[in-house]
């Protein structure tokens, strides 16, 4: 009997796991199907996005009203204004991604009587814009360029904030006496924030961008623009006809060749330019009889990480940060212009310095978190802790944070008068430090425009069809560009580029 119960025991043990094994299969089955289904939809949401990211390669037509060369902050503004007057224009990028330098901008846009300023009670003025900005560029302004551009600074933050792109974060920048450096809401570097939006804006016009489309060489027939030839994804070129040609390449502050031959004395230095920064733009308009100004005027940024010549941007100084050497002690007004502030750097032994700023400044400027990201950023609970990581003199360290809250508090620097960006002091533990160096930041020079973005030849007559807008444009910044004034550049001209390249076919 015992036998038989032992018996009957096991085959209902055997029948028990059989059965849990069918069980097991059945839920390994329920679990491919859910990693099937899961794939599904991350193929459809892949696809989904690279559809809305960029054109398909062989949707590419042989003519449109608008070609644009670029996917940057102009080239978008540019596509997003003339499909707003009725016509069908198409964006072609060389590299990979749309942005450009654009991508790169971090401390924000400079415009002033904005909507924005009046609300937080900041009394500025087009004409204290346009002075200081002249002053900046120590009067070798194109003062025509220039007056255009003070004067429709604020209705491109409207326009902008027409497209759910809002910079309602006021900051201040190196040579401007007001709060006119207009950021995102949450203080965050300016340039993936507006790239984003201007690309989201471009996608629902349904406006075609081609990435990995390297335009060769603009043709021309009798004096006026026909088009272009671009290679698609390095294959064989394609000429695609067009009424007009807007150009905003970008600068050539990643050609080093370009760069030492304008400036020998720039050979060696890191540059934060995107490596497609190479200036061929004003290669392409030099051939077809474009002029250029301002070639050797090159912007070097006071405050570039240099192991990845990456920038760190000026609302960091604007927001309170100051600029120690490695004695630790302050050596200029940290808000002086950017060739100002490079030149002293350049003084010390090392030249190079570091940012030093509390939690306070941190919080501020999100930009930061990045930059901590990166690895860039050293932290001290306490100066002392701080200064010891720097390898900078503790007491010399201290002493200098103490001066310095002491000038903020009674609104005066004795040392080297600095009268910006002192509304709080560095007391708010803990402590931080970025060891910054000078870097090739940005070209002052390019193509000569007038204020319908024109591009001009040597006798100073626009080249019928040929616009261009943005940093392959020189003029407007003189000998030295101030701290925010690109990205309100690429806007203000980019929106005229468009709105001037959609008359000019319309009239066709």
């Amino acid at each position: 009997m015992k036998k038989r119960l032992a018996t009957m025991f096991i085959m209902l043990l055997s029948l028990v796991l059989i059965f849990a094994g069918c069980g097991s299969n059945d839920t390994s089955k329920s679990d491919a199907a859910k990693t099937k289904d899961k794939e599904k939809d991350k193929t459809e949401v892949t696809s989904g996005a690279s559809k809305t990211s960029y054109t398909d390669p062989s949707k590419l037509k042989d003519t449109y009203d608008i070609v644009i060369i670029g996917a940057g902050g102009a080239g978008m503004s540019a596509a997003l204004e003339a499909k707003a007057k009725g016509l069908n224009p198409v964006i072609l990028e060389k590299m990979p991604l749309a942005g450009g330098n654009t991508m790169k901008a971090s401390s924000g846009m400079n415009a002033s009587e904005t909507k924005f300023q009046k609300e937080q009670g900041i009394n500025d003025s087009n004409d204290k814009f346009y002075e200081e900005t002249l002053k900046g560029g120590h009067g070798t302004n194109d003062k025509e360029m220039l007056r255009f551009f003070v004067d429709n600074s604020a209705s491109a933050i409207d326009w902008l904030d027409s497209m759910d792109i809002k910079l309602n974060n006021l900051t201040i920048t190196g040579g401007m006496s007001e709060k006119r450096t207009h950021r995102p809401e949450d203080g965050s570097a300016v340039g993936k924030y507006l790239v984003d939006g201007l690309l989201k804006n471009v996608q629902e016009e349904k406006i075609p961008v081609f990435v990995n489309a390297d335009v060769k060489e603009i043709t021309q027939k009798d004096g006026k623009v026909t088009g272009v030839k671009v290679k698609l994804n390095n294959k064989d070129e394609k000429t695609i006809s067009s009424d007009a040609v807007v150009v905003t390449t970008g600068g050539y502050g990643a050609n080093k060749d370009m760069i030492e031959k304008e400036r020998p004395d720039l050979k060696g230095y890191v540059t934060t330019n995107q490596e497609g920064s190479t200036g061929d733009g004003i290669k392409m308009i030099e051939k077809l009889g474009g002029t250029t100004v301002d070639m050797d005027q090159i912007q070097v940024h006071p405050t570039v990480q240099q192991e990845k010549s990456y920038l760190i941007g000026e609302a960091v100084r604007g927001e309170g940060a100051i600029l120690v050497s490695q004695d630790g002690k302050r050596f200029g007004n940290e808000l002086d212009t950017r060739d100002n502030v490079t030149a002293s750097i350049n003084k010390l032994p090392e030249k190079s310095a570091y940012l030093v700023f509390d939690a306070g400044v941190k919080d501020r400027v999100k930009a930061i978190a990045q930059y901590d990201e990166m690895g860039f950023v050293e932290e001290g609970k306490t100066i002392d802790e701080l200064a010891s990581k720097i390898n900078v003199p503790k007491e010399e360290l201290t002493k200098t944070i103490d001066t310095w809250n002491t000038s903020v508090k009674n609104k005066k620097d004795e040392a080297y008068g600095r009268t910006t960006a002192m509304d709080n002091d560095l007391s708010k533990a803990p402590y931080y430090a970025i060891k910054i160096g000078p870097g090739i930041h940005y070209t002052m020079g390019g193509v000569k425009i007038n204020t319908n973005t024109e591009v001009l030849d040597k006798d100073g007559k626009p080249i019928t069809g040929l616009f261009a807008a943005g940093e392959v444009t020189g003029g407007l910044h003189g000998e030295n560009r101030i701290g925010g004034n690109s990205v309100a550049e690429i806007i203000i001209f980019g929106r005229q580029a468009g709105d001037k390249s959609a008359e000019f076919v319309k009239a066709q």
